[in-house]
């Protein structure tokens, strides 16, 4: 049985499918990984027996991603940081869509596009940074001048973590309201995809990655 003074980001990075079941509860496996399941389970009022009943449950599964940064800083770059790029506009244009279509209905997600927006602009002033100065540095070996660099992409990381709490906000948990058209559906569900694309983003860059150059 998985110990509840373990650590939810060592759970997430040694048992897969775990970051889905801690996805389903809201937990963050992510910005705040170094809770134990038992602070994390009662934060979000579960029985911790229960978080660990359905960890222990979980079947195997395909390998996850690789843990050397040789492969894993290209697995991030395609998997997440082209991912992103791509869907991020669309994202926005749908949001802009609903909002103009739908701006008189009460529960329409007003600011949900420029929130996008905004996210979009902050990530990718991130990655260009990994990207141009972090991940160079880390296939060199890193080296002394590689903590601050560090430092910095965690902290951001933190503010993404807010960005996503307030994208859940604005989608009501990325729940459509009823008979909601095709366009709100689909936008919902697009946000959903990246509420967890980044969430597992940051996870293995936190968690797996960073820790290896500390």
């Amino acid at each position: 049985m998985i110990s509840p003074d373990t650590c939810v980001r060592d759970i997430a990075i040694s048992r897969p499918g775990a970051t889905a079941v801690f996805r389903r509860h809201k937990i963050d496996f992510c910005c705040n990984g170094a809770a134990s399941l038992s602070q994390a389970a009662a934060r979000r009022g579960l029985p911790v027996v229960q978080l660990q009943s359905e960890l222990e449950a979980l079947g195997p599964d395909e390998a996850g991603p690789p843990s050397d940064p040789s492969a894993l800083i290209p697995h991030i770059l395609t998997r997440y940081h082209e991912v992103h790029r791509a869907e991020f506009p669309e994202a926005i244009r749908l949001a802009r869509r609903v909002e103009a279509v739908h701006r008189a209905k009460d529960d329409c997600p007003h600011g949900l596009a420029d929130h996008l927006a905004l996210m979009f602009d902050d990530l990718e002033g991130h990655q260009q940074k990994e990207e141009a100065v972090l991940f160079p540095m880390m296939l060199r070996g890193g080296g002394p001048m590689i903590a601050f660099p560090i430092e910095r992409m965690v902290a951001e990381h933190l503010d993404v973590g807010e960005q996503l709490e307030e994208l859940a906000r604005l989608t009501t948990d990325f729940a459509p309201p009823p008979g909601a058209c095709t366009t709100w559906r689909a936008l919902y569900e697009m946000c959903r995809k990246l509420d967890a694309d980044l969430r597992e983003h940051i996870h293995l860059e936190n968690n797996v990655l960073f820790p290896q150059f500390a």
